[in-house]
């Protein structure tokens, strides 16, 4: 118990050295849709204080939420609750554990849907294979345009009934011999916010299909 203590002290003095005042971050609850992002107005040894740039509708005291923030160490993310709601100014208990997120750390999952690109008033039937958060593999008998940004809803079902718009930039495409693409690309996102509510989708659904 006294080691298990001081690691737990340990972590949380490294969390102050990480979450510092002014900076951005991005909160989600299980249900993504009510995803909120707010500014870090004060931190302490056990806790800070987060300001809501929205009413903090579908997040509950004493309830686990994902948190995400950048820092000069890259993206941090951390789960965490609201000890105290006021308004829009939450008291975010200091977390016991923390890690990185890298781009290439990004987890991928199986992905079967039958989506369309769209650029100019164009459509492109595509069959999807797999997707993170960073972009998607898929395969289409249309030869794309390398160069091009195309449009592209994204379901994520399975979790909540969401649909996300972004822009898909194709990065490789390879020719099968029976004819058509395999396509591997990069999405590019609206907001960071957009790319965290994909991280959490796929997290989740990894955890889904592993525990099936």
């Amino acid at each position: 118990m006294y080691n298990h203590n001081i690691s737990l002290f340990l972590e949380r003095s490294k969390m102050r050295e990480l979450v510092v005042e002014n900076q951005k971050v991005l909160m989600i609850p299980q249900n993504f849709k009510f995803a909120n992002k707010g500014t870090v107005t004060a931190v302490r040894a056990g806790d800070f204080t987060l300001e809501l740039d929205y009413e903090p509708d579908g997040i509950l005291e004493n309830t686990y939420c994902e948190f995400y923030t950048q820092t000069a160490h890259g993206k941090l993310y951390f789960d965490s609750y609201a000890k105290n709601i006021d308004g829009k100014t939450l008291v975010i208990a200091s977390p016991a554990k923390h890690k990185f997120l890298q781009r290439r750390q990004y987890t991928r999952i199986k992905y079967i849907y039958n989506l369309e690109l769209s650029l100019d008033n164009n459509n492109y039937k595509i069959s999807t294979l797999d997707i993170s958060a960073g972009g998607m593999k898929f395969l289409t008998n249309d030869k794309l345009d390398i160069d091009a940004s195309y449009d592209i809803k994204l379901p994520l079902f399975g979790v909540n009934e969401t649909v996300m718009n972004c822009k898909f930039q194709p990065i490789r495409l390879e020719k099968k011999s029976e004819g058509g693409y395999i396509v591997s690309g990069q999405f590019v996102y609206n907001s960071n916010h957009d790319r965290m509510i994909v991280v959490q989708y796929c997290a989740k659904r990894n955890v889904e299909i592993k525990n099936k």
